[in-house]
């Protein structure tokens, strides 16, 4: 069952229009600076994220594992993040704690080299969920020797779990179980989707998490993705009614730093060089990639890295337009918000 859903949802993700809101990067301007006074060949995207140099603000996001295939493509994701010098994260590994059969598809991580490897578990699962014994901390510790593994990240799904019939619907405790989880292991709290209020996210450090992945409304629609994959079922009109649920991405980075300095990834509808720039703008600390890097890494290895590759060189032309010769400098720039984003704001 597991395995047919986690192939399912990569069929979707490949071949529906899934996309969530509107193109929410498009309502952040930037100011040009008309003499750069730098070179191009200057420009260094280099920086360090949770402790690790990385060679661009840049993180494969989760994206799969556990079924036929996924192999595959997690061993080309990992190929890529080496070759190019960023973090990677692999797909909920729950497949893999309940059947060994699906470790290899989580294990071929472990041959590569990235910076940072996150691993991943589903917060729904940290508590009982109609009779299935919850994840603890040996559990995650299993997680992470799987594919020799720097930090978890925990992913709060909730709204795709609502709108399949099979989905986990407790709730309660989650907040104490993760805390108690942190204590043990270093976590990620990642949305998948729906975005983090400034509220969410000072839970997250009372919590104890390293990081923050804030996962907003604006690319993959995974309540989109349940309405596919329902057709026929009462859980469909669900799906659609909320298709368009959530925070958008630019506006959780900034509840998130109002309340926390925690390091934070913007990951939601990142699709380019442009959309980067404007997430350090607003205060992420890198960027996760996922939904557009999936028609590439279906592809090949040398097609995946052809595309993180062309995203750095947008980075630093972006960065030359604005007269950034750093990171540290990019992350300083002005930014005007425009449109419904700046309706969400001001609020």
């Amino acid at each position: 069952m597991i395995e047919s859903r986690k192939k399912d949802h990569m069929d979707i993700c490949l071949k529906k229009d899934v996309e969530s809101g509107n193109d929410f990067w498009s309502m952040i301007k930037l100011f040009h600076r008309a003499a750069p006074e730098i070179d191009l060949d200057d420009i260094s995207t280099r920086c360090k994220f949770l402790g690790v140099d990385i060679s661009a603000p840049l993180v494969i996001s989760a994206i799969t594992g556990g079924y036929s295939g996924a192999k595959t493509i997690n061993q080309r994701l990992a190929a890529a993040a080496e070759k190019v010098g960023i973090p990677m994260g692999v797909g909920s590994q729950r497949p893999a704690l309940e059947n060994k059969k699906y470790r290899k598809s989580y294990e071929v991580v472990s041959k590569y080299d990235p910076p940072l490897v996150f691993g991943n578990i589903g917060a729904p699962q940290l508590i009982p969920q109609k009779g299935r014994t919850p994840i603890d901390v040996e559990k995650c510790k299993e997680a992470l020797e799987m594919i020799d593994g720097d930090f978890i990240a925990v992913h709060f799904n909730y709204l795709q779990e609502v709108v399949q019939p099979e989905g986990d619907d407790h709730g309660v405790n989650i907040m104490a179980n993760l805390k108690e989880l942190a204590r043990q292991i270093p976590i990620i709290a990642k949305e998948t989707g729906a975005g983090v209020s400034s509220e969410m996210a000072l839970e997250f450090q009372e919590a104890g998490v390293r990081a923050i992945d804030v996962g907003g409304m604006g690319g993959t629609s995974f309540s989109g993705v349940e309405y596919h994959r329902n057709k026929g079922k009462n859980e469909k009109d669900l799906a659609k009614l909320l298709w368009d649920w959530g925070i958008p991405t630019p506006v959780s980075i900034i509840e998130c730093r109002r309340t926390t300095e925690l390091p934070l990834i913007s990951t939601g509808g990142v699709r380019n060089g442009l959309h980067t720039v404007k997430a350090l703008a607003l205060g992420a600390d890198t960027v996760g990639i996922a939904g557009g890097i999936l028609p590439w890494v279906n592809r090949s290895e040398e097609d995946t890295i052809s595309y993180l590759n062309n995203i750095i060189k947008e980075l630093r032309t972006v960065m030359f337009l604005l007269g950034c010769k750093n990171i540290e400098e990019l992350r300083k720039q002005r930014v005007v918000i425009t449109g419904e984003l700046r309706d969400w704001i001001m609020d």
